[in-house]
């Protein structure tokens, strides 16, 4: 059987809040996120996000929490949002266990069509910590482009972590969603 028929997409519910939580925590800190490439706890302590965070991304209209189930079991995730006739892109998890398996190639462009399909977006943006290279060297070989322009860090709102250096920012990159096949 293809790996295709292994995995599910759904859309998050609250009842999925707490899972969504563990997988993002457990991609992006601590000792379990260090397991896979996605970790940043080189450049941030604390939280990725909690509970309140993502209940309000799963209840905002226009916007969703992607989810990939394999097995019954959350493997991955993200939160699209429709801006205009643009997407966003963002909160992207996939198991540490399971980094390397294509399933964040596979979630992004699920999300990529949703949004030109569904919500008729003619670009997906997306913001990346400057200094995540390798992260942004994978979204480069997915066709994102950086745009030069950048957002500053929420330095002081522990919701988005404790930056473990002084010069994060953020930055932003788009794709043309035109250019996805459909």
């Amino acid at each position: 059987m293809s790996q295709s028929f292994l995995n599910s997409f759904r859309v998050a519910v609250p009842a999925d809040v707490s899972s969504v939580v563990g997988l993002v925590e457990s991609a992006y800190r601590g000792e379990s996120g260090q397991r896979g490439w996605t970790t940043e706890t080189h450049l941030l302590d604390g939280r990725r996000t909690d509970e309140e965070s993502v209940a309000e991304l799963i209840g905002r209209p226009g916007s969703l929490v992607l989810l990939m189930d394999r097995a019954d079991a959350l493997v991955a995730c993200c939160h699209i949002e429709h801006q205009g006739d643009a997407g966003y892109f963002g909160m992207f998890a996939v198991s540490p266990e399971l980094q390397t398996a294509g399933l964040g190639r596979t979630l992004l462009a699920e999300a990529e069509r949703i949004a030109r399909d569904e919500w008729r977006a003619i670009v997906m943006h997306m913001t990346v910590i400057e200094q995540r290279a390798e992260l942004i060297a994978w979204y480069e070989r997915r066709g994102y482009r950086l745009t030069g322009e950048f957002k500053p860090f929420p330095y002081g709102q522990e919701r988005f972590g404790i930056p473990r250096r002084e010069d994060l920012r953020f930055v932003c990159m788009s794709k043309s969603l035109s250019e996805v096949a459909a």
